[in-house]
């Protein structure tokens, strides 16, 4: 499909501010199958895969990146999510070679020696991935908060996705609190990532991710080891400005 960009701006103003729910059932109604759900298997994404599967049961995609270091329970998660929603999960990889060179050369821990070598691991890992598993879709959904870092606090409900080939990208969640994501699954009965109740509010790679401390950011053990201003992976791109 050719993304109309006048009608996603008209929607994004529109939406601005509407039910999550209701994004999510714009979104599924408006494009379908050729709208995907990213999912890390954390608590908004599992939410999202929730409200989709409310809407519109048989359009239902969704895909996750294993990059070779998640934590067992992302894993059990999956399969949760797999059966109670009756979804195929997607699941993409890294290139095998670029893994196996970049260990020999560097090590199993590079991504802790500098920000360039942590977002080489992630480029490997993750983006690269992610630009196999976007080839050919319309848009895509995410779970984003605005309240979840620095980097977040401006991400609209529908925007045009530039950075990945000018298709949708839809962040259902954006003007909830995590206070608001755990009532609406308690509620509809979700499947909840068991880190989330060890002190995880972010899911990610296991050597990349710890449970934080009372009183500290929720993007606080995603990286510890660096600013907070440098606490994303290459996924989630600022908003690229229109062609002049």
């Amino acid at each position: 499909m050719s993304i109309d960009v006048a009608e996603v701006q008209e929607a994004a103003a529109r939406l601005r501010q509407a039910t999550p729910a209701d994004v999510v059932k714009w979104a599924m109604t408006r494009y379908g199958r050729g709208m995907v759900i990213a999912s890390s298997f954390s608590i908004e994404d599992c939410v999202i895969i929730h409200m989709a599967a409310q809407a519109a049961p048989a359009d239902v995609r969704v895909f996750a990146l294993d990059t070779g270091r998640l934590p067992d329970e992302t894993y059990l998660t999956a399969e949760r999510i797999r059966m109670k929603y009756g979804v195929q999960i997607e699941w993409f990889f890294p290139d095998r070679a670029a893994v196996e060179k970049l260990i020999s050369a560097k090590g199993l821990y590079s991504f802790r020696d500098s920000l360039d070598e942590r977002h080489e691991c992630c480029g490997i890992r993750k983006v690269e991935p992610l630009s196999r598993a976007l080839a050919g879709r319309d848009g895509w959904m995410t779970g984003l908060r605005n309240e979840q870092s620095v980097t977040r606090t401006d991400t609209p409900e529908v925007e045009i996705d530039r950075s990945h080939g000018g298709i949708v990208k839809v962040s259902p969640l954006v003007r909830w609190t995590m206070g608001d994501v755990r009532a609406y699954a308690q509620q509809h009965r979700v499947p909840i990532h068991p880190l989330h109740d060890k002190g995880y509010p972010s899911i990610g790679c296991a050597p990349c991710t710890r449970a934080i401390k009372p009183g500290e950011h929720p993007r606080a053990g995603r990286w510890w080891w660096e600013d907070p201003e440098n606490k994303e992976c290459g996924l989630h791109l600022p908003i690229a400005p229109e062609p002049a």
